[in-house]
């Protein structure tokens, strides 16, 4: 099947740790590489941000990325991405229209990509699948005054998830809030995220450490709702063990990234400096050695429209101390294979880390179940079988061609 993806601002090419690089990158490209694998002519389209890309890329992979020119070939942040849809629809409907390569199906990757390519096709008669990642109603919710997002997002959203052939949720909690915005809940159907079963394993080299220092290590972009203000709080109850944190710029950099400061300097107040560590980026073919090193993972967010790194940790056989908000409830078996605690309570996070790190059989029976659900139920071979029904049934419905005002 002939599949386009569309990721306006997350390509999947891109380096990981970035301010609007993280999650979707991966999600994008571990799904058109399952879906290749399973036989599948897979082209990705993203907005070229840099003047030297070429139009198209060959991914290791096997699948293409096309690099879209809509708006300035330079990094523009992603919630000032809104103007530049049009120009990105134009382009995708001059392509079908007049190219040799024709989408089957189309699987928009966040709301503004799933604009562009509900206008696209419409006018070329190809049906579209949407799959938000994140929803506005949910980040202004956690946000604030401090969401940054567009006037009409949230509008926009329900609108689309209206219009297009299908809803791909990742989660139960996404489903609820969008049958609250007012999509219907017949539109919709919930495929996870998945893990790469082969970067991540049980086996395999680990980072060094000391042997008697319990370690706690938590993975993520260093943004304020990741929650890493609320595990150095929790460490100053967990005496004796270090946190690790992965994530954010490079090394090199963590001195002049502001949050990375705002993180060293909370260490010191909460008198534990000497035992949190920030590492900044790790490339992802060594990220199964950090999670190998690790007693536990905390992955501590305000919010989390899935969250993949507590499934790499469960595939690395690594227990997982979770917040319970989003696709973590669902990822995360309370009391099976790992524990789920609060959001922004660091007192609630320390006890269950405390208990955890205080019982290795507990610890070990996490573990072996955590490996087996992320086996079962998250491969990206599992995730890309169910899409490919979903595909096949939408791209079953004649769609004629038609023009959108």
């Amino acid at each position: 099947m002939r599949i386009a993806m569309i990721s306006e601002h997350a390509s999947p090419l891109a380096v990981l740790g970035g301010e609007d690089a993280g999650g979707q990158n991966t999600h994008v490209a571990e799904l058109s590489a399952a879906l290749v694998a399973a036989g599948h002519d897979v082209r990705v389209y993203t907005r070229r941000d840099a003047v030297d890309l070429p139009v198209t890329a060959r991914a290791p992979d096997g699948y293409e990325v096309v690099h879209v020119p809509a708006g300035p070939a330079e990094p523009v942040a992603k919630d000032a991405l809104l103007p530049h849809m049009r120009e990105f629809s134009h382009w995708l409907t001059a392509r079908w229209r007049g190219g040799d390569w024709v989408p089957e199906v189309v699987h928009a990757h966040f709301w503004m990509s799933g604009l562009a390519a509900l206008t696209a096709g419409r006018q070329t008669g190809v049906p579209v699948v949407q799959t938000y990642h994140a929803l506005g109603t949910v980040k202004k919710r956690y946000q604030g005054v401090q969401d940054t997002s567009p006037a009409r997002r949230i509008g926009y959203e329900r609108e689309l998830g209206r219009a297009v052939d299908r809803v791909v949720a990742q989660c139960r909690d996404e489903v609820g809030e969008l049958v609250r915005l007012g999509v219907p809940r017949s539109r919709m159907t919930v495929v996870p995220s998945g893990v790469n079963l082969d970067t991540f394993a049980p086996l395999g080299p680990a980072v060094e450490r000391e042997p008697d220092r319990p370690r706690v290590l938590t993975v993520g972009r260093l943004v304020e709702r990741k929650g890493f203000q609320t595990v150095i709080r929790a460490m100053a109850l967990v005496p004796d063990a270090e946190c690790v944190v992965v994530g954010g710029p490079p090394a090199g950099l963590l001195e002049t990234d502001p949050y990375a400061r705002r993180l060293r300097a909370l260490a010191g107040t909460c008198g534990v400096a000497d035992r949190v560590r920030l590492v900044g980026a790790v490339p992802r073919e060594e990220m199964g050695r950090w999670y190998r090193s690790a007693d536990v993972l905390v992955a501590a967010p305000w919010y989390e429209p899935f969250g993949l790194t507590p499934l790499e940790a469960m595939a690395c056989g690594v227990p997982v101390v979770g917040t319970a908000v989003g696709g973590i409830r669902d990822t995360v078996v309370d009391g099976v294979t790992g524990d789920l605690v609060p959001a922004r309570d660091p007192q609630a996070l320390a006890a269950a880390l405390g208990s955890l790190l205080g019982d290795r059989i507990r610890r070990f029976g996490y573990a072996t179940a955590a490996l087996q659900r992320a086996r079962r139920s998250y491969s990206w071979a599992t995730a890309a079988d169910r899409l490919a029904e979903v595909y096949a049934e939408v791209a079953a419905v004649h769609r004629p061609s038609r023009v959108v005002a």
